[in-house]
């Protein structure tokens, strides 16, 4: 018997550098007083080799607000700052208002529905969670969830992308994806990591709370996280290429999902 190829995310789908939004600030007194507030940070930047003064504090303050912080080469800051004086520091303050795995679940309860839930294990690409987020909008899923590190932050781009549907999707943002794992599990969510050796979808049982599990544009679900998911599903190919674009294979799940519970 032939054997089917699986999904798996392709090799070359590298991540490309994020536009700059109305969210980006720029300056160390600016970005002191923006992580002093209450608004959410998605990332700090800071010069590489500048480890003095202000930017010790910076530096501490991320920290302690367990913002993820990245030393780039001057020419990256000069980028993200358009022109401004930038003094070897930048950040990302959050464009959107994120929620809880709790709040995803209401909200499915007070429709009466299943919870259904995207995972995002390493997603770099902000137009492939972009596309993401617009597949999960279109399924009519609960929510999104997305890591604070290894990740693509709410850029521009990643809006775009969505066609509007991130203003419309929920979404989570965790220290630690196996983490949102165990207490996806705990919360009675049954959760399916997109594999290539997994299970073909077109046999899965989906009619159950779920949690669709999709991996990064290289390696696919990392290790530890696919060893705690319930299960591995693939999707099975016919063609000569033996993989899809990880946004793609998110729409074939979500709406096989869907399918199959109104079946």
């Amino acid at each position: 018997m032939e054997s089917k190829k699986r999904f798996r995310p392709r090799p070359d789908e590298a991540p490309e550098k994020q536009a700059p939004d109305g969210s980006v600030i720029v300056g160390r007194n600016p970005v002191i007083e923006l992580l002093k507030s209450d608004r959410g940070v998605e990332k700090v930047y800071i010069q590489r080799g500048q480890r003095e003064g202000s930017v010790t504090k910076i530096f501490a303050m991320a920290k302690e607000r367990s913002v993820p912080v990245a030393e780039v080469d001057k020419k990256r800051l000069d980028e993200l700052a358009n022109g401004n004086a930038h003094q070897g520091v930048a950040a990302f303050a959050s464009a959107i208002e994120y929620v809880s795995i709790d709040d995803m679940i209401a909200a499915a309860d007070r429709k009466g529905e299943k919870p259904l839930i995207v995972v995002c294990d390493g997603i770099e690409d902000p137009h492939n969670l972009g596309a993401i987020i617009r597949c999960a909008d279109g399924a009519g899923a609960h929510g999104i969830v997305i890591g604070k590190h290894h990740s693509a932050i709410m850029s521009q781009t990643a809006f775009k992308s969505s066609a509007g549907a991130a203003e419309y999707v929920p979404i989570a943002k965790v220290a630690n994806i196996a983490s949102a794992i165990d207490e996806l599990k705990e919360k009675g969510i049954w959760t399916f990591a997109a594999e290539a050796d997994g299970d073909d979808i077109y046999g899965t049982d989906f009619n159950c709370p779920a949690a669709i599990v999709l991996g990064s544009e290289g390696i696919g679900v990392s290790r530890l996280v696919r060893e705690k998911c319930d299960y591995s599903v693939s999707i099975p190919m016919h063609g000569n290429v033996n993989s899809l674009n990880v946004s793609t294979a998110a729409a074939v799940l979500l709406f096989e999902a869907v399918h199959n519970r109104n079946g």
